[in-house]
């Protein structure tokens, strides 16, 4: 710790935790990260509530569904065709900058931890708004606002964003597969997501790469076995969308832009088919805008002067638009006519050889070396053309074997090439939405699409009181421990992720693969083969029947109303019918094996190898798990007493297990975590692994990991965990226990609930 002369020097702006100096930006104090950068920030559980959500009580559903769908789309497609002297369009022709806003919104998703996409409109807050990456999609949004005031609440910003985006390709011709409304706008910034380690001052830069850091993002060396992002991101660098159009590090290098455009677009879960068809399609439109250096470009909007009104990237040149337009640094079109659906982006890749040059900005680009190849039309100036336009990025498709052979296909067979770029902006537009029942509008796609999850319909029912009570007897003769029970429902339904609607209890796929071969779910194997013959009896019978998916959420509730028992309270755990059972064919499993958990608190489980899959430690992947369940700090707090006195360790270890009633659903755990009977010491040196040793005679009472310790250590967690300790709390836990169980268990239930 750093030390001080004087009271002086501690206001002098060093931080007492470690000598951190505070450097704020001009105007602003020093907030608690700035003093210490390392601390927990369970806060960020409570962002975005009712307090900032103006409309909080707003049926949204009821208000999108009421819009004229056709009139709607006809607003946006005649304001596409209808340019402003503020901020003109290209070629008379918004639709190719709007394609980029909405490709841009959607583009953040990321398959690791499915935050991202295009569901809240973040795309208008920091950090995204102002990534040099999304350069002058502020205008594009700002253009939209007569059309948003139109419709007022009753249209999202997030669905206008992809509306538009859906609007503007079709207007150039292009049959897109659908569009399904129901996005509901965040309303404050994402102080959240974990966008990389890198540090950027993007406030004076002095070329497009001083903005793209690659930093310590990157696991291994480039052309190594195990070169790989960290987990979770999908950016090749900071502020970008997917990569550097300029290559790895504005290199050039059109084979290592490959490698990292396979990275990139695979953890925003496209396969080779999707990228080479998204980055064709989207680039058959429109231009590059490069025609002032970077230096000379304003802030973004989150730190432009406040007379700016949100608008950043104040343009000096000229007009500051129009022909003077900066917004990536490159420079020119892919295409002869930009503003028609053609394959003349693939024809002219591969019809002509290319050559290093750079553009106004000083960009890396490449122009035809063949002089006599066809030129792009100004998108300003009448009479005036250009030399076509490729990036490093392009290239890549040429060069690399895979990539090069599916463009060959769609060169081959431009109908092909259409109907996969449909179906991959399809996705790329509605990833995070989460299951089909979530989308509104009379164009949602007619298909199941294997990304979505699919469930079966109908296949189970709604049980009445008599089948749950049979059920529930039937469980308790299978003689399957509380422990076992409370463990295998929990690790069903914990797969739910709030970020993009995925996982969940509902179609049972913990029987299925590739999640019973999960190494957290080993102890689940053998619980579900019992509990799936309480089903095949059951459904024997004639009357009723049951899904697996509902017999083992049934099974929790079995338990924790058993445990709670046993401590000396009587509750009865909610349950609602009415789960189907998914089928292997319907389970995409690549993508399913992102939702295997690197870290999971709730069940004490840490993956190996973590320390090289990223540099977050074990307590801040175990808030964002708590984050994915979209619970707040209490409901962490009880859920991870709870569990642990229920026995729920993923190896069934005594780590963190403080009680000698396992089963019993005690407050044990909070008493023994705040007791001052006991001191805490490293059981290794990574400090990963402790032991609890009684201050008096020096034995160890108890083991646990970090994540049993971050209860009692961080300040706020600790104070909901003095609650449960207190001579009055047991009560008081076990109400929120049930409470928070049950919002876990029923997390994915679209079927039966709003939003």
């Amino acid at each position: 710790m750093t030390t001080y002369e004087s009271y002086d020097d501690v206001l002098a702006g060093s931080c007492p935790a470690g000598g951190h100096h505070i450097s704020g930006a001009q105007g602003e104090k020093p907030t608690l990260s700035d003093w210490y950068p390392d601390r927990l920030r369970v806060e960020l559980l409570h962002r975005n509530g009712a307090a900032a959500d103006p409309l909080a009580d707003f049926d949204y559903d009821a208000a999108f569904s009421a819009i004229d769908l056709d009139e709607l789309k006809s607003d946006i497609k005649r304001f596409l065709t209808t340019s402003v002297p503020w901020w003109p369009s290209d070629y008379g022709n918004y639709a190719p900058q709007m394609i980029r806003m909405a490709w841009h919104s959607a583009g953040t998703y990321r398959i690791a931890d499915g935050r991202g996409g295009a569901g809240q409109a973040m795309q208008r807050f920091a950090p995204i708004s102002s990534w040099w990456d999304n350069g002058n999609t502020d205008k594009s949004r700002r253009l939209l606002w007569p059309i948003k005031q139109k419709y007022g609440n009753a249209l999202s910003w997030a669905d206008l964003i992809v509306l538009t985006g859906n609007c503007a390709l079709e207007i150039m011709g292009f049959p897109t597969t659908g569009f399904g409304g129901g996005r509901r706008d965040a309303w404050e910034a994402d102080d959240a997501t974990f966008w990389g380690p890198e540090w950027i001052d993007n406030t004076s830069p002095e070329s497009y790469d001083d903005m793209v850091l690659r930093g310590e993002r990157w696991v291994g060396k480039p052309g190594d076995a195990d070169y790989e992002l960290q987990q979770p991101l999908a950016a090749s660098h900071q502020s970008l969308i997917y990569v550097n159009p300029e290559g790895p590090e504005a290199n050039g290098d059109p084979q290592a832009s490959a490698i990292d455009i396979r990275i990139t677009f695979g953890r925003m879960a496209m396969n080779d088919m999707e990228t080479v068809a998204l980055i064709a399609g989207g680039h058959a439109f429109g231009k590059s805008h490069g025609q002032v250096p970077a230096a000379e470009i304003g802030a973004p909007p989150e730190i432009a002067p406040i007379e700016a009104m949100g608008l950043g990237w104040h343009n000096p040149v000229g007009s500051g638009n129009a022909e003077h337009t900066m917004t990536n640094g490159i420079e020119g079109s892919w295409t002869q006519n930009p503003t028609q659906w053609d394959n003349s982006y693939l024809e002219n890749l591969f019809g002509h050889e290319w050559e290093q040059t750079k553009s106004p900005a000083g960009a890396l680009q490449w122009t035809p070396v063949d002089k006599d190849a066809p030129r792009t039309p100004d998108a300003h100036l009448e009479g005036v053309d250009h030399a076509l336009m490729m990036m490093t990025s392009d290239l890549a498709l040429k060069v690399d074997p895979t990539y090069r052979a599916i463009c060959e296909q769609f060169l081959a067979d431009f109908d092909l090439l259409t109907r996969e770029f449909s179906k991959a902006w399809y996705k790329l537009t509605h990833r995070d939405m989460g299951p089909k029942p979530r989308y509104l509008g009379p164009e949602v796609a007619a298909e199941d699409f294997p990304w979505q999850d699919p469930l079966p319909f109908d296949e189970s029912t709604t049980l009445g009181a008599e089948a749950v009570s049979t059920l529930k007897q039937a469980v308790l003769d299978t003689g399957l421990s509380v422990s076992d029970l409370a463990f295998t429902a929990f690790s069903s339904a914990s797969t739910y992720r709030d970020t993009d609607k995925r996982g969940g209890a509902n179609g049972a796929r913990i029987a299925l693969e590739p999640q019973k071969d999960w190494a957290v779910n080993r102890r689940t194997v053998d619980v579900v083969a019992r509990l799936r013959t309480v089903v095949d009896e059951f459904n024997a019978g004639g009357g009723d029947r049951v899904s697996l998916a509902d017999v083992i959420v049934l099974g929790g509730c079995v338990a924790v109303e058993q445990a709670a028992r046993e401590a000396g309270v009587e509750v009865e755990v909610p349950f609602t019918s009415g789960r189907v059972d998914a089928t292997q064919e319907q389970t995409d499993v690549p993508m399913f094996e992102w939702l295997a958990p690197v870290v999971d608190g709730f069940r004490n489980y840490v993956r190996d190898d973590l320390a090289r899959m990223t540099s977050v430690s074990p307590e801040q992947l175990f808030l964002d798990k708590a984050d994915q369940l979209a619970l707040s700090a209490p409901e962490w707090v009880a859920l991870t007493g709870g569990l642990r006195v229920l026995g729920c360790n993923h190896d069934g270890s005594s780590d963190g297990v403080f009680t000698d009633r396992v089963g019993v659903l005690s407050n044990d755990f909070f008493v023994t975590l705040t007791s001052t009977d006991y001191e805490w010491k490293k059981a290794d040196e990574a400090g990963l692994s402790f032991t609890l040793e009684d201050r008096e005679s020096g034995s160890t009472a108890h083991t646990a990991t970090r994540n049993d310790l971050i209860i009692g250590s961080n300040a706020q967690l600790r104070a909901v965990a003095e609650a449960y300790a207190g001579s009055d709390g047991h009560a008081l836990f076990v109400r929120d226990f049930v409470a928070a169980w049950t919002k876990v268990m029923m997390a994915d239930r679209y079927d039966v609930k709003q939003g």
